[in-house]
C-alpha cells in the first residue's frame, strides 16, 4: 500500500479545501465500487451494492489540519488562523504549502521566553517583498497545510496528514479486496472532521445506516515517558472502547473483537482519554445508530511527522474486510 499512502498523504486538503484529495480518492476507488457521488457538504460517497443485507457506513475523513490566511501586512507577511488542532510549538520553523503550490515558512516575532509563544506571534513568509507581491500569490482566506513528503522507514512510514489519510487508504484497500458481501456498503470520505466532525454528521443523517464504523488514527503510549496508554505501534489494529465523543456500542465492539480473534488478526483495545472521531456524530444521528471505531496507532499526531506501522494498517484492512463479509451480528 505504500504507493497509495504516499499519494494520499502528500495531497493538499485542509478542512474546507478538500477538492484535491477528493479527486485523488475518487480516482483510486472508482473501479472497485458500483457508484461514486458527492453530497452537498463535499463528502465523497462510494457505494458497493449489496444483496439484501444491512446498510453499512464506513467513515474516514479526507481533511487535514492547517492554517488560513487572515491578513497580509505591508511587507508581505501573512497572519493566519488555525484550522483544527495546531500547536504553535510544532508550527515554528515549519514549511507549509497552499493549494496553488506556493510554499511558506512559519516565522515568529521576537519573544523573550518560549512560554510566550502563541499563535498570534507567528506569521507565514512566502518570500514576498510587499503586500502586492504577496497578494499576487496568496489571498486572504486561502488555506495551507504542512509541506512534507512521505519518508519510508521500512515497515514504518512517516508523513504529514496520516490523520486521516491512512484511514482513507484503509477504506480504499478494503474496497479493492472486498469480493463477497451481502451488505450495502457506503465508503464515506468525510470533510471537515478536524473542525467538528461536520461531514460525518450530515452524511450519516442522509444515509441513515444500520451500522457505522469509523476508521481513524489514535495515540500511542509506547514512546519514552509518554501518556499512560496500552496502544502501541506494531501490535495490530486498535478497537476503540471509549474516547471523548463516544462509548462504543457494546455489540459492535464485541463483533470487532470476535472477528479479529477468529481470523487471527492482531488487535489491541483502545481507551482514548482525549479526542474523537466521526463515530461520535454517526452514533447520535436520527434515533441513534450502532457505531464503533477501528483505529490505527499513530505516533506524533497533529504534527508534520505522524508515524504508522504497516502491519497495523494491514490488520485494520483485514479486519474491515472480514467484518463486511460476515453476517454483522451485533
Amino acid at each position: 500500500m505504500k504507493e497509495l499512502i504516499k499519494k494520499l498523504v502528500e495531497t493538499h486538503g485542509p478542512s474546507g479545501s478538500e477538492e484535491s484529495i477528493q479527486a485523488v480518492i475518487r480516482q483510486e476507488i472508482k473501479g472497485f465500487v458500483d457508484e461514486v457521488r458527492v453530497d452537498a457538504l463535499g463528502n465523497l460517497i462510494a457505494i458497493k451494492k449489496g444483496r439484501g443485507g444491512k446498510k453499512v457506513m464506513l467513515a474516514a475523513h479526507m481533511d487535514e489540519i492547517g492554517l488560513m490566511v487572515t491578513h497580509i501586512d505591508d511587507k508581505g507577511f501573512l497572519r493566519f488562523a488555525q484550522i483544527g488542532g495546531v500547536s504553535p510549538f510544532i508550527l515554528l520553523g515549519q514549511r507549509v504549502v497552499f493549494a496553488n503550490g506556493i510554499v511558506g515558512v512559519i516565522g515568529s516575532e521576537k519573544i523573550d521566553d518560549i512560554k510566550d509563544l502563541r499563535m498570534e506571534k507567528l506569521f507565514i513568509d512566502i518570500g514576498a517583498i510587499d503586500r502586492p507581491s504577496a497578494e499576487a500569490k496568496v489571498k486572504v482566506g486561502d488555506s495551507a497545510g504542512y509541506w512534507r513528503p512521505l519518508d519510508d522507514l521500512g515497515n514504518r512510514l512517516v508523513a504529514k496528514s496520516m490523520d486521516d489519510r491512512i484511514g482513507c487508504g484503509t477504506l480504499i484497500e478494503a474496497a479493492r479486496r472486498l469480493k463477497n458481501t451481502d451488505h450495502e456498503v457506503y465508503f464515506v470520505f468525510t470533510v471537515q472532521e478536524e473542525v467538528g466532525t461536520r461531514g460525518a454528521r450530515t452524511a450519516a443523517f442522509g444515509l441513515s445506516p444500520d451500522l457505522g464504523i469509523a476508521v481513524d488514527v489514535t495515540r500511542t503510549g509506547d514512546t519514552p515517558k509518554s501518556i499512560t496508554m496500552e496502544v502501541a505501534l506494531g501490535k495490530g489494529a486498535a478497537i476503540k472502547v471509549k474516547d471523548s465523543g463516544i462509548i462504543g456500542h457494546p455489540g459492535v465492539k464485541k463483533m470487532l473483537v470476535e472477528t479479529a480473534r477468529q481470523a487471527g488478526i492482531p488487535y489491541q483495545m483502545e481507551v482514548l482519554e482525549q479526542g474523537g472521531t466521526d463515530a461520535g456524530p454517526i452514533q447520535l444521528t436520527r434515533e441513534g445508530i450502532p457505531a464503533g471505531v477501528i483505529s490505527i496507532p499513530t505516533r506524533y499526531i497533529h504534527s508534520p511527522s505522524e508515524m504508522v506501522d504497516l502491519g497495523d494498517v494491514e490488520a485494520a484492512v483485514n479486519l474491515l474486510v472480514k467484518v463486511l463479509e460476515s453476517e454483522l451480528a451485533f
